[in-house]
């Protein structure tokens, strides 16, 4: 068993590791070049969710394509350069879209999500911010009435698997939430969740607590890695550390970290951008999401957060602030009395496997060097349980489940 650890990323899922160790006796050092976790973990629509455990990838998404690129609210996109790269993952993303797939991978998605609510509630323990999460449902809002919809494959899923949902009707709808347009005929309540007040203010306080449980916080950009004989070499700015273990848990960032190591991975960068009304004038009891538009929105400490899009393109594309427009008109779209004046507006990378499914674990050709990165849309949820199998794994326990689903060699490695 190690007894120091260097995770590389300060993100949701590098804080909750960090606990996790830290709690455990280990030292850890955390290294990111910005503040703790203020990108990708910041930025998010606030859902913590037990019961998001469907994956993108589902029978028939590939006749929905055409729609959500080229349709009234085109919430995918890739940008023109990013083409060459993103054909082989979209095609191994297709081949795991029939529904054994689908059913294959909600079963190594559940038990990274479920426990969410009750392990952030755990680290937030004795901080002072545990009203930081909220409990409340998440409200599928749909604009036809379709009775059948908790046929569909996904609902279908949760509900085999314990989730308590339920289908209202447009009046219900309206008292459930009245700032939502009158046009959404129907929704699926999806209860036992959860909502971060603050994403970016989580984060804060588990640095806090992480470093007051003694674990070092250093903010470097880090530039590369090598194994050494007696452990790893880190590149860091301008300067050289040096660790016995390291977990990458850089995100987007984290395959072109591992490409001079010989690891290819097929990790590509989905962008996700959000829009804060700080003056909205409306308040949401609950995550709402219109799933026309593919966008959730959340009262947050900072106004109303409407979050969506999934924006192919490098890790280091800038913005495309017609998306922040066209996320505007749909946040206005859907709860009409929205006061939309001084929008805040942000974007940030999402690290997407074509498996939905995160690296978890150690790479069995570089002992000592660990992954924790690849979470996609559901980086906010899996973040806690990732930490806690991460430290079973360092410590030398044995997780309760296999977790062959999040293997580190699980793609053809070069």
């Amino acid at each position: 068993m190690t007894q120091s650890v260097t995770i590389l990323g300060a993100g949701a899922i590098g804080l909750c590791t960090a606990l996790s160790l830290a709690e455990r006796g280990i030292s850890v050092r955390l290294i990111d070049r910005g503040a703790p976790g203020q990108e990708a973990s910041f930025g998010n629509a606030g859902v913590i969710s037990p019961w998001s455990f469907v994956p993108q990838s589902q029978p028939g998404i590939w006749k929905k394509m055409p729609a959500l690129m080229f349709g009234k609210h085109r919430p995918l996109s890739v940008r023109m350069g990013f083409w060459l790269r993103m054909l082989p993952w979209g095609l191994q993303f297709l081949r795991n879209s029939s529904e054994v797939r689908t059913r294959q991978i909600s079963d190594a998605m559940e038990p990274l999500c479920a426990p969410s609510i009750d392990l952030y509630r755990r680290h937030l323990k004795g901080t002072g911010q545990e009203h930081l999460i909220q409990d409340c449902a998440y409200v599928h809002a749909f604009r036809d009435d379709n009775p059948d919809r908790l046929k569909s494959l996904d609902y279908r899923i949760r509900q085999e698997k314990g989730a308590a949902l339920e289908l209202v009707g447009q009046s219900s709808l309206q008292k459930i939430e009245p700032a939502l347009s009158p046009e959404f005929k129907a929704a699926v309540l999806i209860h036992g969740q959860a909502r971060a007040q603050s994403p970016g203010r989580i984060m804060t306080t588990l640095a806090g607590k992480a470093e007051r449980l003694g674990v070092d916080i250093l903010q470097c950009a880090v530039t590369g890695i090598r194994k050494r004989e007696s452990g790893w070499e880190i590149d860091c700015m301008e300067t050289k550390l040096t660790a016995p273990c390291i977990i990458v848990a850089m995100g987007a960032w984290s395959a072109d970290l591992l490409k001079p190591l010989g690891i290819s991975v097929p990790l590509v960068a989905e962008r996700g951008y959000h829009i804060e009304f700080p003056f909205a004038g409306i308040e949401l009891q609950n995550s709402v999401m219109d799933t026309d538009a593919k966008i959730v929105a959340s009262t947050m400490e900072g106004g109303l957060r409407v979050a969506g899009q999934a924006e192919f393109a490098h890790v280091e594309a800038p913005k495309d602030m017609r998306k922040a427009q066209r996320m505007q008109n749909q946040a206005k779209a859907a709860f009409p009395d929205l006061e939309i004046r001084e929008p805040r507006h942000w974007m940030g990378s999402r690290p997407s496997f074509p498996d939905s499914l995160p690296m978890i674990g150690e790479f069995e050709r570089l002992k000592g060097l660990y992954a924790g990165f690849g979470h996609s849309h559901y980086g906010l949820m899996m973040a806690p349980k990732t930490g806690e199998l991460l430290a079973d794994l360092i410590t030398g326990r044995t997780p309760n489940f296999q977790l062959a689903a999040y293997s580190a060699e699980r793609f053809n490695m070069s």
